[in-house]
């Protein structure tokens, strides 16, 4: 084992260009896990196909959600109890073995078990880099500083799709088949970082003498497991299926032994109860958890609209999200540079949500089968805005509100209750969307079956033995169901004109998602005026001053 560097002194304070030194290995981490959590969707589809387990292809996606979830607030209680440096580096280190498992399978089961291990040190990476930037810097100056890492989940959602399609695109890359680069490519990544944060952060050494909350670890692991599970596979299985309503009982008995669990734990709970008891703390969690589901739910319905309605590649998709790139930094970085300088919150959380809702609104109104391809993109700059003035604001309550020494708690807490609302509102937008296709696409082509013009192009010879409408024959024999809908990549090959009636069933069903998140974030927005109107306060000198101090 190597040394370790020594701990720095509690005194003694990081200079500017060591703050920004160990930024850099931060945000490199977070950049992992958050480009981890997309640069899979458009390369998930060839590396099924490659391992012969299209079938099995999303429990890839479930067993990296599960395990990065579940893991968040264990993360932030353990960096509370043995120090955030040390955690830190096991998350890198747990990542680079996850990435370099999955890199290696040969079957889809292991791909899901690699990406569990993935997810087990995401859950880490996610939570704990804006947790030690709380730790290094004041207040005054940790505001843009965290501006700067929220941008990195907009960067991130739309570097992901286009390199995991150009990597699933490739056959062979330095003697692997392309895909494994999806994986791969963390290693060197990791490896910087991992070098950047044993090399240069050194923070006060951990002595906090505690029990471990194995019972609420146990209990929230009961209570998140199953809940994550039906809600990626409750529309495959069925909402009122067997294994669905034994997911919900699980998950009720595990959300109940938690709160038992929690309540006997005091002080060394996973998450103490006595901090929902703060305003701030208890409304920034239900805000976070509503504006995930809003936001995330809608934020997927996006791309989905870009490529089932008007044709895009999943590349080209990720390309056109480039604008809500531009909302984002733009919104965490005003945010966070206005909260440096007044020290106010409240406020961005109050016009995040409002801006969320008008934006969700507008685009159900908005979004149809021949609406211009700049409307999408310009709407998702100010979903861009909205989430940056949300995200960056709450995160930075929650660290204040809480005591220094549940700094770890507060700040992965915010990262576990949006990550828990944007698992959900994923899940259950895409169920509904497609619940509401499969009926509406049916009633488009009954409608069109009445059409003289629809009817002659449909019984056309020529337009029947063209091979690119072979599978449009086969859906319209079968007819509009959930199960016909699960393969829709025939869709922009085969005749516009038949294929009108899906693509405008589509549409209508999107803008309905789209209502329905508007209404949620509108929930949020209501809320976010019960947040306290004060000045975030840190009772901790600046780093200048802490400086000055030491000698």
């Amino acid at each position: 084992m190597p040394k370790t560097p020594a701990a720095r002194p509690a005194g003694e304070a990081l200079t500017q260009r060591q703050i920004v030194t160990v930024m850099v290995g931060l945000m490199l981490g977070m950049f992992l896990a958050s480009l981890d959590q997309t640069i899979v969707s458009t390369s998930i589809y060839t590396i099924a196909n490659d391992l012969d387990g299209l079938s099995l292809q999303a429990w890839a996606t479930t067993a990296y959600l599960i395990t990065s979830t579940v893991s968040t607030p264990l993360y932030g209680k353990l960096s509370d109890i043995f120090g955030r440096r040390p955690l830190y580096l096991t998350a890198i280190a747990i990542f680079l073995v996850g990435s370099l498992y999955a890199g290696s399978v040969n079957s889809m089961t292991e791909l899901a078990f690699a990406r569990g291990v993935q997810g087990l040190g995401a859950g880490g990476l996610l939570a704990l880099a804006l947790t030690i930037i709380g730790d290094i810097v004041s207040l005054k100056d940790r505001a843009k500083y965290q501006g700067y890492f929220m941008s990195v989940f907009g960067i991130s959602s739309v570097l992901g799709p286009v390199v995991g399609g150009a990597f699933a695109g490739s056959a062979n890359i330095l003697g692997f088949d392309g895909w494994r680069w999806v994986f791969f490519i963390n290693l060197p990544i990791g490896l910087a970082a991992l070098a950047v944060v044993f090399l240069f952060l050194h923070l006060p050494a951990k002595h906090a003498k505690q029990k471990i909350d194995y019972w609420g670890a146990a209990a929230i692991t009961l209570a998140i497991v199953p809940l994550l599970l039906v809600a990626e596979q409750g529309r495959s299985w069925g909402w009122t299926s067997l294994n669905s309503f034994l997911c919900y009982g699980l998950g009720v008995v595990g959300i109940i032994w938690f709160l038992l669990a929690e309540k006997r734990a005091g002080d060394s709970a996973l998450i103490p109860l006595r901090l929902f008891q703060n305003t701030t703390f208890g409304l920034s969690s239900l805000l976070n958890f509503i504006i995930g589901i809003g936001m995330f739910g809608a934020i997927a319905m996006l791309p989905l609209y870009l490529q089932l309605v008007k044709g895009l590649t999943p590349t080209q998709a990720g390309l056109m999200m480039i604008t809500f790139t531009v909302g984002i930094l733009t919104g965490s970085i005003t945010a966070g540079r206005t909260i440096s300088a007044s020290g106010t919150y409240r406020i961005f959380p109050v016009i995040g949500t409002g801006i969320l809702t008008a934006a969700a609104t507008v685009m159900g109104f908005s979004l149809g089968v021949d609406t211009a391809l700049w409307v999408p993109g310009v709407i998702a700059v100010f979903f861009g805005v909205g989430l940056g003035f949300c995200m960056q604001p709450l995160t930075l309550a929650m660290q204040t509100s809480v005591p220094a020494r549940d700094m770890g708690v507060g700040t992965s807490s915010a990262a576990f209750f949006r990550s828990m609302g944007g698992a959900v509102g994923t899940a259950v937008f895409i169920s509904l969307l497609f619940s509401l296709a499969a009926s509406r696409i049916a009633d488009g082509m009954k409608s069109a079956m009445a059409d003289p013009a629809y009817l002659a192009v449909l019984q056309d010879p020529a337009v029947a033995a063209d091979p690119a409408n072979a599978k449009l024959y086969e859906f319209f024999r079968d007819g509009a169901s959930n199960e016909s809908l699960n393969d829709t990549s025939w869709l922009h090959t085969a005749n516009n004109v038949l294929t009108r009636p899906i693509t405008e069933g589509f549409a209508y069903s999107i803008d309905v998602v789209m209502f329905t998140a508007a209404a949620l974030t509108g929930i949020a927005f209501l809320i976010s005026f019960a947040l306290p109107n004060k000045k975030l306060t840190d009772h901790r000198p600046s780093p200048e001053a802490a400086a000055a101090a030491a000698h």
